[in-house]
């Protein structure tokens, strides 16, 4: 079931809806659950909730799959370019568009210290490391991959799909060699064949998985033949990066 409700983002300074995914048994039982942190809540569930009319359709594949878990995506911001601005952790210049300043840090210190503390006070949840993840598309891949990173002591699995590094690539590798990471760490990174015509993602994000392997990092990348930047192909990936970060064996 899919619940929403609001809740303070101080990046924002405004509400912003949560969706929230419950087993559909939530409320006939007493079970605690795992937790996926997600970006884009409205694009994750139902079709007339994305932007651009088209859902992962999370909701359908959890209905289905063989593990109970709760999934809690935060809506970006609507509003001209405050979406690059609160999913990027350093500011950065793109030519269409100009300067951006990178909200990021103040995105990730909210998931950990206002959305995790109340997910876990108000609903049934494992709250330790081992049965937290983060996960997003585009920019909320970047944004999983970071945080997985910098609060690694909260998080232990990540699913960073279809990533844009733009010219950050060399920032990201110090944060994954400055930072202390637990060896049982996983993450999933992937990228489609029709976004990366170039090769530039191909480049970034194979580097990124080589170094994040030599951290004892468990890692599975996932090049999507014929995926393009689109929740359309995102949802095909679904039990890839899930079955990867919750049941495949170490």
């Amino acid at each position: 079931m899919i619940i929403k409700f609001p809740l303070y983002f101080n990046p924002g300074g405004e509400n912003r809806t949560i969706h929230t995914y419950l087993p559909n048994n939530y409320y006939n039982s007493d079970e605690r659950y795992p937790v996926v942190y997600m970006f884009d809540g409205h694009n994750l569930f139902y079709d007339c909730d994305a932007t651009y009319g088209k859902s992962w359709g999370l909701a359908d594949f959890l209905d289905n799959w063989k593990k109970n878990i709760i999934i809690v995506g935060l809506e970006c911001s609507h509003h001209g370019h405050e979406r690059l601005s609160e999913f990027f952790p350093f500011s950065f210049s793109e030519r269409k568009i100009g300067k951006i300043k990178g909200k990021g840090i103040e995105t990730m210190n909210w998931f950990v210290n206002t959305l995790k503390p109340f997910i876990d006070n108000n609903f049934r949840t494992w709250s330790h490391r081992e049965a937290t993840a983060i996960a997003g598309s585009s920019m909320g891949g970047i944004m999983a991959l970071y945080t997985v990173l910098r609060h690694n002591d909260v998080f232990s699995k990540s699913a960073a799909v279809s990533p844009e590094f733009f010219s950050c690539l060399p920032l990201f590798l110090k944060e994954l060699k400055q930072n202390n990471i637990n060896p049982d760490t996983r993450l999933f990174m992937s990228w489609g064949t029709e976004e990366d015509k170039r090769g530039w993602m191909t480049k970034r994000i194979s580097k990124m998985v080589f170094e994040a392997r030599k951290k004892g990092i468990s890692t599975l990348l996932y090049h999507q033949q014929g995926g393009h930047h689109t929740e359309f192909d995102w949802e095909k990936q679904i039990p890839c990066w899930m079955d990867f970060l919750w049941c495949a064996p170490r």
